[in-house]
């Protein structure tokens, strides 16, 4: 069985939180695209634990956990989330972790051309989380980067830095005037961080694909959400990879598999963190309360998000380009507290109302159009079975399926493992 778990909304949808209850079904858990510029939140009885690169099934002994070929890894970020696990009485090691040996290598001047780039856009800027995802991505695709692969050679790994470097310096110091990077100090660092995962390296298209053969049962982890996709989402303001749940394969390193199934995680309301068109933000008052309700700020930078009510337009394209065949809708108990739930159910563009989600040119002058439905107004946080709902939060959960054209198959009201209904 070959499960993805992918975002349909702006990214921070509950995807770790869903992965970890879900991954106790899986041998496999894999994350197969991006870097540490995101973050998965997962709450469980071993305590609270946000993980950037690191798949959500590390929290589980027995699961395998995959880094793919189509991630970026910062290796000082991920020795020191390791670290900050194995402190909370986690095991990682290789039998618990593979590495693949074509993921690319997000090195310090990746960081530092980012930060260096948002500085200059000033109040133009993209929004970046700082963590150098945009150029590591863009030198992948010059083909100019170094692989986890390349740690096995220390002595071709030497030459290949000093190339690299004399050509980036033309950008960080002619280009933006910084001091120019040595490579040795790019060497140094390199051996520093990237010795300690020798071990870990491993070609996973083999192990994913003698996996599949014998039997086990695979879980493909995304970052991110269908909306911040490179191709599909508010370019220019994506992510730098593809989020959608057809890569998912492609990015674990076995794009000759095929997804069994595929699970959509949805919020109970809108958020985004981070710049571009958010055509459903709340504002004032009622984007304050919702905000402080489902403490929403950025796992992995702190920002504060963006809120609005359950977005239908931008809701049905993820869950389309997905191709989810079921949803699990999180974080419902936040709205326990209203009376009445704001819902933008189409968009209005130059006095003209649409109910399809538009490219970047017609969403930066739309318009929500909110309706309301009746809240629950009470408590739902410690039920567990779909009888123990009130009729409001049924009704709620049917409209956002009739709307989705997809089953809501779980329900979470809660953070922790335990708090999440299935529904059929």
């Amino acid at each position: 069985m070959l499960t993805a778990i992918v975002g349909i909304n702006w990214g921070d949808e509950g995807k770790g939180r869903m992965v970890d209850l879900l991954s106790e079904d899986y041998d496999i858990v894999c994350r197969y695209q991006g870097g540490n510029n995101a973050g998965h939140t997962v709450i469980n009885d071993r305590g609270r634990f946000i993980l950037n690169l690191l798949p959500s099934g590390i929290l589980r002994d027995e699961a395998v956990n995959v880094m793919g070929p189509g991630m970026v890894i910062d290796i000082e970020h991920l020795t020191h989330e390791i670290e900050a696990l194995r402190d909370a009485g986690i095991a990682i090691t290789p039998k618990h972790l593979k590495i693949s040996d074509r993921a690319t290598i997000c090195m310090p001047y990746h960081k530092l051309l980012d930060c260096l780039e948002e500085d200059r856009l000033a109040d133009k800027k993209f929004g970046s989380t700082r963590r150098g995802i945009a150029p590591v991505y863009a030198d992948k695709y010059m083909k100019k980067t170094l692989r986890m692969g390349d740690l096995r050679q220390p002595e071709l790994l030497k030459e290949k830095i000093k190339d690299i470097m004399e050509w980036k310096n033309l950008t960080i110091a002619k280009a933006y005037g910084h001091e120019a990077i040595t490579p040795e100090s790019m060497y140094e660092w390199l051996m520093t961080y990237g010795t300690p995962f020798l071990d870990y390296i491993t070609n996973t298209t083999v192990y994913l694909d003698q996996a599949e053969k014998a039997g086990k049962r695979i879980l493909f982890e995304a970052q991110l959400g269908a909306l911040r996709d490179i191709d599909f989402g508010i370019y220019p303001y994506t992510s730098s990879s593809s989020t959608i749940a057809s890569y998912a394969p492609i990015g674990a390193g076995v794009p000759h598999l095929k997804l069994s199934n595929t699970i959509g995680i949805i919020k109970a309301y809108s958020s985004c963190v981070g710049e571009g068109p958010f055509t459903c933000e709340l504002f004032g008052e009622k984007g304050d309360e919702l905000r402080t309700a489902g403490d929403e700020f950025g796992a992995a930078t702190g920002r504060p998000r963006r809120v609005g009510g359950f977005d239908v337009v931008a809701s049905r394209f993820g869950t389309l380009v997905q191709g989810a065949d079921v949803l699990a809708l999180t974080k419902l108990d936040i709205l326990s507290y209203l009376k009445e739930i704001p819902v933008c159910t189409a968009y209005r563009i130059n006095g003209e109302l649409r109910d399809d989600f538009p490219a970047i040119d017609e969403l930066n002058i739309a318009e929500p159009v909110y309706e309301s439905m009746p809240g629950w107004n009470c408590d739902i946080s410690k039920c567990r079975k779909k009888e123990d709902l009130p009729k409001e939060a049924l009704d709620y959960i049917a409209y956002i399926e009739k709307s989705m054209g997809c089953p809501v198959k779980y329900v979470s009201v809660g953070a922790e493992r335990e708090a999440c209904i299935e529904m059929f």
